[in-house]
């Protein structure tokens, strides 16, 4: 039962503080008034609202945003790993800095849509913008139910649209061409199987011996591994493997019998038992052999444009590159050469090459570096191939093969037939089989109207005139009767 008690301020003035105690039973200020019968009413109000199950978001409210995120929802949400790392680095880039120091009580909707404007002048896409305002929107709903707010201000915000863009789709002759400059063979047959499979990268990468069923020629998908920063791994590690793949359910992939054959043999020469992962981690070791580009230019010639202090230097030197600050293949190579007979004398504490920790599992960064981006050079297209676009590739050619969507929306694992009805705009003969109906029809108003335009008259008929229409009628008749019977047999 709350009360009132006595205390003086700094003048030496006697006031009295409402006390009462919320439903965890803590003690609670309902605030400090100058008599004691005023004191009593708040008390006694606050009290019959905490029984009445009412207005704790006026006590609880107050904590600050930052507080309420960090001790209460971040470390209680129930989200994948993956997912709370990117949640924690969303809140503290974008987010924590404008909200952290507010009283949960004092977040308006007008300082979201302030929020939302200064995102805008940072250079913040829309599509983050609006990720960033759903975590956000997530965070407050959480709170209402948390009894720390009466509502949701994010509810009352819009974000700015977002044009979804139509997808890229690599054709068969660009993939061909792209598969031929990969440096190895693995990276081959991991690219294959992700183009014939459809399979998401944590998918892939995480395919086991086990997983793989010869007689079948088929993948059981039953799981997926992510990368994340060892503070967010239960053991401390960068590789997490997920017990279900995405969406949840297993899925049976089926594959093409020359892929197969290639699977088989890849198990056999490599000697794989039932656990070993089917591609692994082999980072690629580059011999001096490998030519230089910049070997082969011929030799330099004239002195460099003059600099701030007017002075030229010969192309091809140390000081062209420094003094002249030239960075031309000459002054480039020059610098290069320099500096790598240092390291070969041990000087200059050269930084060692990055390694990656992993278990075996291959990093994506790492395949993006070391095998995509080589590839792409080397094959010279244009579309910047990602193994996320092999996926969609994979999808856009199934439906063009005239394959059912509930099909690929099986061998994709999408939990609802809308996300893979997205693909439906990329079926090449979609365009043209509209504009042929829409001739069609176009056609049939204009023959109508050719029949209409007949002309009737009143006065009797010659028997030319009537012979010569009677033919018009016939011609017609017949057309349409050809037409209708060609249409049937279509």
């Amino acid at each position: 039962m709350g009360c009132s008690l006595k205390r003086l301020n700094s003048k030496g003035e006697r006031r009295w503080t409402a006390v009462y105690f919320d439903r965890r039973g803590d003690r609670r200020s309902a605030g400090t008034f100058a008599t004691k019968k005023e004191a009593d009413k708040a008390w006694k109000d606050a009290e019959a609202k905490v029984n009445a199950r009412r207005g704790d978001h006026l006590v609880r409210g107050q904590i600050a945003f930052r507080t309420y995120v960090e001790e209460t929802w971040l470390p209680n949400v129930t989200v994948e790993v993956k997912t709370r790392e990117v949640y924690t680095y969303q809140l503290y880039a974008h987010i924590m800095d404008f909200f952290g120091d507010l009283p949960m009580l004092d977040i308006y909707s007008t300082d979201i849509k302030e929020w939302l404007t200064e995102l805008k002048q940072l250079g913040v896409k829309a599509t983050t913008r609006k990720r960033l305002k759903q975590l956000l929107s997530s965070i407050l709903s959480s709170a209402v139910d948390d009894k720390y707010i009466a509502e949701n201000p994010c509810l009352l915000v819009k974000t700015d649209p977002v044009a979804q863009k139509p997808l890229k789709i690599i054709t068969p002759d660009q993939f061909s061409t792209f598969y031929e400059a990969l440096p190895d063979e693995m990276s081959k047959l991991l690219v294959e199987t992700g183009i014939e499979t459809g399979a998401r990268w944590g998918e892939l990468t995480e395919f086991r011996v086990k997983d793989w069923d010869t007689d079948q020629r088929a993948f059981t998908i039953s799981r997926a591994v992510v990368q994340v920063r060892p503070e967010f791994h239960p053991e401390g590690k960068r590789f997490f493997v997920k017990d279900y793949p995405k969406e949840g359910g297993y899925r049976i992939v089926k594959v093409a019998l020359h892929l197969a054959t290639r699977i088989d043999a890849h198990i056999t020469a490599h000697s794989l038992e039932e656990d070993d992962l089917l591609f692994w981690y082999a980072p690629l070791r580059h011999g001096s052999s490998v030519p230089n580009s910049a070997h082969c230019l011929t030799p330099p010639s004239g002195r460099t444009k003059p600099n701030a202090r007017g002075r030229t230097y010969a192309h091809g030197t140390m000081s062209a590159y420094t003094a002249g600050k030239c960075r031309c293949a000459h002054c480039r190579r020059a610098m290069a050469s320099y500096r790598r007979s240092r390291r070969a004398k041990g000087k200059d504490d050269p930084r060692p090459g990055r390694r990656w920790d992993t278990d075996g599992h291959i990093p994506n960064r790492w395949f993006r570096e070391q095998i995509i981006k080589p590839a792409l050079k080397k094959a010279a297209i244009k579309v910047d191939i990602r193994m996320h676009l092999l996926r969609h590739a994979h999808a856009s050619w199934l439906l063009n093969g005239g394959a059912d969507l509930m099909v690929v929306k099986e061998r994709l694992g999408h939990g609802s037939i809308t996300t893979t009805e997205r693909y439906l705009h990329t079926v090449h003969n979609a365009d043209e089989t509209a504009l042929a109906a829409l001739d069609k029809v176009r056609k049939h108003q204009h023959d109508d109207r050719d029949l209409r335009s007949i002309p009737t008259q009143r006065q009797p008929l010659s028997n030319e005139e009537l012979l010569t229409q009677m033919a018009a009628l016939q011609a017609e008749l017949t057309k349409r009767l050809s037409g209708g019977e060609a249409g049937t047999a279509a």
